[in-house]
Order: structure tokens, then sequence, then C-alpha cells
């Protein structure tokens, strides 16, 4: 059975974000916008530097007979080179790439940034512009999860706020500023990730210090935290504030309390999608029948999904239980209990 158009320009997006060739050491950039787009796109681009060092990818939700518009506008109004992105492409810093837009394609901003969260992980940074619905909500959840950078047009600016807004409202969102004012955050990030090649400075006695912050406001001990996962949230901290050193950024951790907070929820992993993980379901699905066909008629069957952020595995894991109900022909009461760290 052949795909769909659909799912088949889903692909496509995909594959663009995992075939890319670059150095890893340089940010890209996955900019989103629908209605009132491009003048927010002409606004965060007029004062930048040519040698940001940056990729920036451009996924504009417009008709597709603007593709080769928005180049031409794009290259008006900005040193840096602009150019259609084609899949395979060699992706440079300093360099802006137009995704065009897809016949049938639905949200495609959601799949592109779920993909540079994939493979970009702390390295990569969304934004969200102006635009209409909701597109984008999702993927800057993934970007988040992967200890990526958010940032998101002020709706104040916004010729149509309603993309914006709905990001703000997931509170998962770094940076709230007009497009013209991004600049020197991004520039900021450029410079951070430069300084990767680095040796990291040996700091577990301050990391040690910073949770023992987070455990006394919150409750909550992260001391067996993977260390690589810690330094990317605290280093992503750090550069929301432009704060070169740990040791800074603990004073100013005990300074303001409300940065603690933060940080904590920086620290939650909130990425889920339904039945995620479509092989472990496979498993699970097996040794769930096994299961329930042993069981006597009207007893009850309990399952608990923990660290199930929004809600979709539970509802996933909800939807399986059916189904094996249905094929080994069983009648249970079930119940699914879904528990997250996030109170949110």
């Amino acid at each position: 059975m052949k795909p769909g158009k659909s799912a088949r320009n889903n692909s496509k997006i995909k594959n663009l974000e995992k075939r890319i060739i670059r150095d890893p050491l340089f940010p890209i950039v996955g900019i989103g916008a629908s209605a009132g787009g491009l003048e927010a796109f002409e606004q965060l681009f007029a004062n930048m530097p040519p040698d940001i060092g940056m990729a920036f990818i451009l996924v504009p939700h417009l008709d597709p007979g603007h593709a080769s518009m928005m180049t031409e506008l794009m290259r008006r109004v900005t040193k840096l080179e602009v150019q259609e992105a084609e899949e395979g492409a060699k992706v440079l810093p300093n360099h802006i790439y137009v995704i065009p837009p897809n016949n049938g394609l639905r949200l495609p901003i959601d799949v592109f940034f779920r993909s540079l969260a994939e493979e970009e992980g702390e390295m990569a940074i969304g934004i969200i512009l102006s635009g209409t619905g909701t597109d984008g909500t999702l993927g800057i959840r993934a970007i988040h999860g992967a200890g990526g950078m958010v940032m998101v047009q002020h709706p104040s600016s916004a010729k149509y706020p309603g993309m914006p807004e709905s990001a703000v409202q997931t509170g998962l969102v770094d940076v709230v500023l007009p497009p013209e004012k991004m600049f020197s955050h991004l520039n900021n990030l450029a410079k951070q990730a430069g300084r990767k090649t680095k040796p990291p400075i040996t700091r577990e006695d301050r990391l040690r210090k910073i949770l023992t912050l987070v455990r006394s406001q919150t409750g909550h001990d992260f001391s067996f935290y993977k260390q690589t996962t810690l330094n990317r949230r605290v280093e992503k901290r750090m550069s929301l504030h432009r704060l070169g050193t740990t040791p800074a950024y603990l004073n100013y951790l005990q300074e303001h309390p409300e940065e603690v907070s933060l940080l904590f929820k920086d620290m939650l992993i909130g990425v889920t999608q339904f039945f995620r993980d479509p092989e472990a379901f496979e498993t699970l699905k097996k040794t769930l029948l096994k299961y329930l066909q042993d069981q006597p008629e009207a007893t009850s069957f309990r399952a608990w999904v923990p660290a199930c952020s929004t809600g979709e595995e539970a509802y996933s894991v909800a939807m399986l239980i059916l189904e094996c109900l249905d094929e080994s022909k069983r009648d249970l009461k079930i119940q699914v209990f879904g528990t997250d760290i996030d109170s949110e």
C-alpha cells in the first residue's frame, strides 16, 4: 500500500533535516510563520550581520505558488545568502534556506521542528513568528525536550498573534520578543556554540550546589540526572542570562529564586506523542494479549503510566488495552492512571 500524499510530504521534510551535511558546531535555527510571516521575516533579518555563524531554515506556511517569491523577497532584505532548501544539500552557516510549501502537508512547522530536535538536540533553535492557528506548538515541545532554545514573536507585535499566543501558552518558551530584537539573543547563542570545542571546566561541586538549590525549593532530587543532559540545561539557562561561567550562574540562582523554578522546568522532558515507540507498543500488545486471555470475566485491570507528560502515552496504553480486549473477546473493567512530575 502506497502512503498518501501528506505522508510522503511529511517524509520529505523529515529527510531534509536528517540528510543535511554540515559542521556540527554551529546552530541550526528553524523559523516557522504563516499569515503576516513575511513582514516578521523581514524584521528579523533586516539587521542580521552576514557572519552570524548560524544557518536559518524558514518554514513559511504559505500558498505553494509563493515559494520562489519568498526566496527572492528575502534576498532583498538581508546580506545572508538565501536559497531554496533541497534534500541532501550541504547546509552552511550564514545562509538562509527556504523550505518550499507542500500541497497536502499538515502542520509542516511541527513536523520540521520535531525533526530538528531529534537531529540537533541542544543545538536546535526554534522560532515562531506571526500566524494563525497553532502550527509549531507541538514542535517547540520537542525542541524544549531536547534541550534546545525556543523563541517566539511577542504577540502584541505580530500581525496575526494566533501562533505566538499558542506557543507562549505552553510555558516552554525561553524568549518572547519582537522579531527585530531577537538578534542579540541569537548572537549570544552563536558565541556559546563556538566555545563548545573547548574542554569543559570541572564544575561538579558547583553543579551539586545547583541541584541542592533545586531540591530545597522544589522538593525534587536530580542528583541522578544524566550528567550531559544536566550540563546542557544549565548551559542553556546561562546563555539566556548571558552568564559566561557556572559560578556566575550559581550566584544568579541564589539571588533570583524564581530562576530555580525555571531551571527545574527546563530539566523536565516534555516530549510525548501517541504510540511514540511502535516496537515497544507491539511488544506490550503481545504481553497484554496473553495476560488478558487468562483473566476471568468481570474482573478489573489497572495500568499506571508514570512520566506521561501531557497524557499521550496514557491514552495510547488505554487504546491498546481496549484493542487487546476486543481481540481476546474479554469483558473487563479497565482503569488507566497517568502521572507526571510536572504539575502543569
